[in-house]
């Protein structure tokens, strides 16, 4: 596992440079998810405009004038944020606590924050008062739909996470009950839908207000979202987040975490050695065993404990099978023995490396909506298409995953498999629908 960049060259080209910490492998492969999901959507606007399916909007701005209050207040808030946690992170951060997590806690470095936010006010200052006029001027500037995929990127980002944090807290309603803010502000703790859902809303009623159709770019979002969420993945499997599926009971691990076929009676063995590290919800850190383990993968006695029987054919990697995340970035499992890094634990026993299945479901998924969309004619299809396959994917993805479970019209399921479920039929309504307002006409 690759926490950080850190381990990357350490493992690669065998340099230990400390700096590297500070680049977290997940949040790199988040970003590069989102900056493939706007370079397939500006491609995906730029042919619907092409075809005259969606046009341009002129908008009046000024021209010349000085900065305003507002200008100088984003400018300091965006420099205070920055020199707030980066230099928290250089130069405060405890060596026990994760760059993730004091990212997302209230820790910082206020001085810092202030002299960064003061810098980008007297730059903005500066460029403004070089552009000033004496008379502003008014102008009439005509404004793509692919010239604001950087607008709706930046919603998706930010409320992207809200729902993701907002929905998981939903999920783990104790926790949040127990520490509303320690939890709201963690490192962990994301739910896809939740972030889904938010960032949508915001983006359909951000596009609704620039005179975008929703109708073309919502089609034009679906496979930047399926390869967004694939490459996002990426970033899950590499750092070992703890979006891994159950127990593999044909798989044994080590103390290392190397992982091997299980022989007769060895896996009910292992649970027993670890009966505490399944049966407890928190676990003290004095013996240097275990670590904070999420209550959805805590059960009432071993009996319960998830896990099926899957061998692997011999032409694949076991990894590929079953995984123990070996100095995953959660810090979750057992102590690896000799091991004096910040990320030194593997699982007890190895687990299917969902994170990897879901990479190259999305990844062929896809596949088969790039080549598929242009031959879809009538609008809203597109994204009907995505939505069956997302909720579909997700759905069955989750039958080897441990989270919470509810009753659902007589079904234990978890809170992604029902909405999974709903995602799958509005994508069967919205085809449903386009087809009849549509028709056979050619868009």
């Amino acid at each position: 596992m690759y926490p950080n960049l850190y381990y990357v060259f350490k493992d690669w080209f065998g340099v230990e440079w400390k700096a590297l910490y500070l680049l977290n492998t997940f949040g790199l492969m988040v970003a590069m998810g989102f900056v493939s999901a706007a370079i397939v959507l500006a491609s995906e606007l730029k042919r619907k405009e092409k075809q005259g399916l969606l046009l341009p909007r002129e908008e009046a701005i000024t021209v010349g004038t000085p900065a305003t209050f507002l200008d100088l207040f984003v400018n300091f808030i965006t420099g205070f944020v920055f020199g707030y946690k980066l230099f928290g992170l250089l130069l405060d951060k405890p060596g026990e606590v994760s760059p993730q997590t004091y990212i997302f806690s209230r820790d910082g470095n206020l001085l810092a924050g202030l002299i960064i936010g003061g810098i980008l006010i007297g730059l903005k200052w500066r460029e403004k008062n070089k552009q000033k006029l004496k008379v502003p001027e008014q102008r009439n500037v005509r404004i793509w739909p692919h010239d604001r995929v950087g607008d709706i990127i930046i919603l998706g980002l930010i409320f992207g996470i809200l729902g993701a944090k907002l929905f998981d807290a939903i999920e783990n309603i104790d926790e949040l009950i127990a520490d509303p803010i320690g939890t709201l502000f963690s490192g962990g703790g994301l739910t896809f839908y939740g972030g889904l859902i938010l960032a949508a809303t915001a983006i359909c009623w951000y596009a609704y207000k620039k005179g975008i159709k929703l109708s073309h770019l919502t089609d034009a979002a679906a496979p930047a979202l399926m390869i967004a969420y694939a490459v996002g993945r990426i970033g899950c499997q590499v750092a070992g987040d703890g979006d891994w599926g159950i127990y593999n009971s044909a798989y044994i691990s080590d103390d290392y975490g190397k992982v091997r076929l299980v022989k007769d009676g060895e896996f009910n063995q292992q649970l027993q050695k670890y009966s505490t590290y399944h049966l407890e919800r928190k676990i003290l850190d004095s013996g240097n065993i275990y670590t904070y383990l999420p209550a959805a993968r805590t059960f009432i006695n071993l009996e319960s404990v998830p896990h099926l029987f899957l061998k692997g054919p011999s032409f694949l990697p076991s990894w590929m099978i079953a995984y123990s995340y070996p100095m995953n970035v959660n810090k979750d499992g057992k102590k690896i023995p000799g091991c004096n890094e910040e990320h030194c634990r593997a699982l007890p026993q190895p687990v299917f490396p969902t994170a990897f299945y879901e990479t190259v479901m999305c990844t062929l998924l896809f596949l088969v909506l790039w080549a598929f969309r242009k031959r879809i004619k009538i609008p809203g299809i597109m994204f009907g298409t995505y939505l069956i396959m997302n909720g579909i994917e997700r759905f069955f993805i989750e039958k080897i995953r441990v989270n919470h479970l509810y009753n659902f019209v007589g079904l234990q399921l978890s809170q992604a498999e029902i909405i999974a479920v709903f995602i799958v039929l509005a994508g069967m309504l919205l085809i449903i629908f386009s087809k009849i307002k549509y028709g056979a006409k050619k868009d």
